[in-house]
């Protein structure tokens, strides 16, 4: 199996069918297999993307700033038990401790929807200070008890980057920078603000939408898209720089102790805990440790992983432990298919393992073309939705003939084409989530809702 070829001839279909735009790496033994960029930066323009370009990596930031905290608690400033209210006494959220914080299992209040209400309301874009205010002004209860459940949380690692500003008093910024980037050797990497301090430079791949069939960036659109401007200037959740070359230095330094040492990394590759002693772990069973999902793969080993994406953006960084190698994908446009853009990934997560892959698939390929309408008028209406959720599905109605889902996403209210793929069930183009309709409910992601 030639994997250099095959990993980019499946990036250059996936890019043809509208499923990646961006660079990618993929080395064995701090050899590189495969390495390229693919399409230009702008959809307006005909600058192509190279290799040297900045991506923003979105979530797979959080490994930065976990490394950060280990760092500080080797100097000794910090213990990983230590409470929030050790660094901020006036936040009224007690019993949090870094730990929790790390994994996940904090149980604090997401600061978006308040952030950005503040944004707009004093026409600025705050610097990740804000989190302090909106923890003590929001007034909102915890999601859960510390330690009770995992709950995906950037609320807690934008306040792991104030932690790692105060202990040391310089700011976060610089710290990963002298700590982490320049002994590693990641030149180009940086933690970056380019809209609130006024930086969007020619060499940074910025993440584009598809808004009604054409691109633009997040600033030109309205609504939950515009999270991309007025929560730029945060810090420890995401908002950092690199390139693909930069993080296979990451992976190199890992792998040589520059930055961390083997136990170090051990600690941040073993799953968190709940407090009924299970393990911290995403509903679907993926175990979570600081700033890395964690997985065991009876024919790979140790393998640790974490994925990104922000208005326009997508990264995948992964690492193969014991068997050294490393995978990095960066993205810088919303995919025209998402299936497209999941076979192609699940196609190179099949290659660099020596698996047989499936084609890529996109959703014209697996849609009905002359399909039986004489039910779907029958499904429009109103649903429920479960009370927790922040994101569903809120009502299917027809236009034009085509059956749309209506998802209510934030408070805001957006529309979604569905595409017939059988006799009940529809598809999306702008996700895998699939509505198979029943007697007055639909099923989607295992969730049944009835119509109201």
């Amino acid at each position: 199996m030639d994997k250099g070829k095959l990993i980019e001839d499946l990036i250059r279909e996936g890019h043809e069918k509208g499923g990646f735009t961006g660079a990618w790496l993929y080395a064995e033994h701090g050899e590189i297999i495969s390495k390229g960029t693919i399409g230009i930066k702008c959809p307006n323009g005909n600058e192509p993307i190279y290799e040297d370009m900045l991506f923003y990596l979105a979530s797979v930031s959080k490994q930065l700033t976990a490394a950060a905290i280990m760092l500080l608690r080797r100097q000794g400033l910090l213990t990983l038990e230590d409470e929030i209210t050790k660094f901020f006494p006036e936040i009224p959220y007690s019993g949090v401790t870094i730990r929790h914080l790390l994994t996940h299992t904090g149980g604090l209040p997401d600061y978006m929807p308040w952030v950005e209400k503040i944004a707009k309301q004093e026409n600025i874009i705050p610097g990740n200070d804000i989190i302090i205010r909106f923890l003590c002004e929001c007034g909102e209860a915890p999601c859960f008890a510390p330690g009770e459940k995992w709950e995906y949380s950037n609320t807690g690692y934008c306040l792991l980057a104030e932690i790692i500003e105060k202990v040391p008093g310089i700011p976060f910024e610089d710290y990963i920078r002298t700590n982490i980037f320049e002994p590693a050797g990641m030149t180009s990497t940086c933690g970056l603000h380019p809209r609130k301090d006024g930086l969007m430079g020619n060499n940074i791949a910025h993440g584009y939408l598809l808004r009604d069939g054409k691109y633009v960036l997040p600033d030109d659109t309205n609504g939950i898209d515009r999270c991309a401007v007025w929560a730029d200037g945060m810090n420890g959740c995401g908002h950092m720089y690199s390139t693909i070359s930069d993080m296979m230095k990451w992976d190199m330094a890992l792998r040589n102790e520059t930055v961390l040492t083997r136990e170090e990394q051990e600690m941040m590759y073993t799953p968190g805990k709940l407090n009924n002693g299970g393990n911290a772990a995403t509903p679907i069973g993926k175990d979570y440790g600081f700033g890395w999902f964690i997985h065991n793969e009876p024919d790979h080993g140790l393998v640790v992983s974490h994925s990104g994406g922000w208005s326009g953006c997508s990264s995948w960084y992964e690492r193969f432990v014991d068997e050294d190698a490393v995978m990095v994908r960066l993205c810088c446009r919303e995919s025209k298919d998402t299936r497209a853009e999941y076979s192609m990934n699940s196609a190179l997560e099949a290659v660099i393992r020596g698996n047989a892959f499936d084609p890529i698939q996109t959703l014209e390929q697996i849609t009905i073309k002359d399909p039986d309408k004489s039910e779907w008028e029958s499904y429009c209406g109103r649903y429920e939705h479960p009370a927790d959720s922040k994101a569903y599905t809120e009502e299917i109605c027809l236009r034009d003939g085509a059956l749309y889902a209506i998802a209510n996403i934030f408070g805001e209210r957006i529309p979604f084409r569905l595409y017939p793929i059988g006799e009940k069930a529809f598809a999306m183009k702008e996700g895998m989530l699939v509505h198979t309709f029943g007697e007055g409910c639909f099923e989607a992601g295992g969730v049944t809702c009835k119509k109201l």
